[in-house]
């Protein structure tokens, strides 16, 4: 029997095991940024267009 509802956890879980499983549960449950499509090619724009008033950074 558990001491919570929420403590669903593998027998012999240690507390310090159990915080780390629900800590990657909320960050799992939380909404992701937007991956590929127009979002990601403007991120690599703006990187690329950053870089060419740097002409240290070339070659």
């Amino acid at each position: 029997m558990s001491d919570s509802p929420a403590d669903d956890g593998p027998e012999g879980e240690t507390p310090i095991q159990r915080a780390l499983r629900l800590k990657k549960a909320a960050l799992d449950a939380k909404p992701k940024p937007p991956r590929g499509g127009r979002f990601q090619r403007e991120q690599a724009a703006a990187h690329q267009s950053s870089s060419k008033s740097k002409p240290w950074m070339g070659r």
